[in-house]
């Protein structure tokens, strides 16, 4: 057996454990019981989207105001609500959910590294995260403006409108993969994870209202730079809105890749200190 076959068998077994964990933790995730207020997270704005296509008349507004509606149902409901307390819902409960059940206690007696257990966890909760919001993203754009038809169609595959859905489903991604990696955290190291998570929604809320160095001190002032359209604020609110330019997309998405990947990172190393409790 070569050098190279002896450090390759690690890589392999940790391969094999990934993908058995993710089977049992992808039905979890998907199909839960507990998972029942993140269906209506998802299915919200699908169901809205879908009835204004049913019982709008394109006599009333235009095209380019159904797209405007959008921008701001993204950016208030899908980035301020949606994901985040969908992403809390979800990686909070990978491991407090099987303290709850009693069940955790099956994965530290089986020969896994808790890094390995952390990490496919995190995994099994994006994709699922990824399939409800940016699923719903992209099932809400193509309902909202479904009544225009053959200009809808126009507009998607001849015009801007087909970039603009791959950001949107983009960008919705990526915020899976940024709160994601935050609430797996908060989720492993805080008994009760909703503290934290109230600390981090404030925050990301009050970004608009920040100085320019502070706004960059959070994932919503990326997730927003990487959006078509930008928000926009009008009435009392707006005077205390502070001006600062988008990052590029160049910049914006490995720096949310790389900060989620070193939380990531750090939770993995901290679920070694986990020590199964039944008492909470």
């Amino acid at each position: 057996m070569t050098w190279s076959q002896i450090t390759a068998m690690p890589w392999m077994l940790w391969r094999r454990q990934v993908a058995a964990i993710l089977r049992l933790e992808l039905k979890k995730s998907l199909f839960s019981k507990r998972a029942w207020w993140i269906y209506i997270l998802t299915l919200g704005p699908v169901v809205i989207t879908g009835l204004h296509s049913v019982f709008s008349s394109n006599m009333h507004h235009t095209l380019a105001e159904d797209n405007m509606i959008f921008a701001g149902i993204f950016q208030v409901y899908f980035l301020r609500l949606g994901i985040f307390f969908g992403c809390l819902g979800i990686f909070s409960n990978l491991f407090r959910a099987e303290v709850l059940e009693r069940t955790l206690h099956y994965y530290f007696m089986s020969p896994v590294r808790r890094e390995v257990l952390a990490v496919s966890k995190y995994l099994a909760g994006l994709i699922a995260a990824i399939v409800y919001f940016a699923g719903s993203v992209a099932v809400s754009f193509l309902f909202i403006s479904a009544h225009w038809g053959p200009v809808f169609q126009q507009y998607l595959f001849h015009g801007p409108g087909l970039a603009q859905l791959g950001w949107y489903t983009f960008t919705a991604a990526l915020a899976c993969i940024g709160y994601g990696s935050v609430f797996l955290l908060t989720g492993i190291i805080i008994r009760n994870p909703l503290i934290p998570a109230a600390v981090v929604f404030v925050w990301e809320n009050l970004n608009p209202f920040l100085p320019s160095l502070l706004k960059k001190i959070s994932i919503i002032f990326y997730l927003k730079s990487l959006c078509p359209a930008a928000d926009n604020f009008e009435g009392p609110a707006a005077l205390l809105v502070t001006t600062t330019d988008p990052t590029p997309a160049w910049l914006a998405i490995p720096g949310l890749l790389v900060v989620s990947t070193l939380v990531l990172a750090y939770a993995a190393v901290r679920s070694r200190k986990l020590e199964v409790s039944y008492s909470e």
